[in-house]
């Protein structure tokens, strides 16, 4: 398999793993825009949170729950962006579910979730309510 992350997991190529469990890994983001910036990935090859098995759910976010956990004690920042990208018009350039944990400090200059995205939809609240419900 050619998947970067599948190769860490593998021991195939290094990554700086700060937590480990039965299903999944945080490592170090090899491009980071925070300190600490650190990734949580499946162990399995999984290309996004729909194709996530339902028994690996827990595992993974409680993963994602302790790395934030030593993220916080160890560097002390004022918060946390977590982000999941899926799909090219999101960003995802692995083809690996991987959930981002960026520690956030007041005066980073970052933006907020809110600010990713600035398109509006057209369709009334109560409009997109009624297509959700449907389903």
């Amino acid at each position: 398999m050619d998947c970067v992350f599948c190769k860490v997991v593998n021991g195939d190529i290094p990554g700086k793993v700060v937590f480990e469990n039965d299903k999944a890994i945080g490592i170090l983001d090899v491009h980071p825009i925070a300190l600490g910036h650190t990734v949580v990935i499946p162990k399995g090859h999984v290309p996004s949170i729909m194709n996530l098995p339902e028994d690996e759910i827990e595992l993974v976010f409680k993963a994602v729950k302790r790395v934030a956990e030593v993220l916080n004690d160890k560097l002390s920042p004022d918060g946390f962006t977590y982000g999941i990208n899926q799909g090219n018009a999101s960003g995802q350039t692995v083809d690996h579910l991987h959930i981002h944990i960026v520690p956030r400090w007041s005066d980073d200059g970052g933006m907020t979730f809110h600010r990713i995205v600035n398109k509006p939809p057209k369709e009334s609240l109560d409009e997109v309510y009624k297509k959700l419900k449907d389903k």
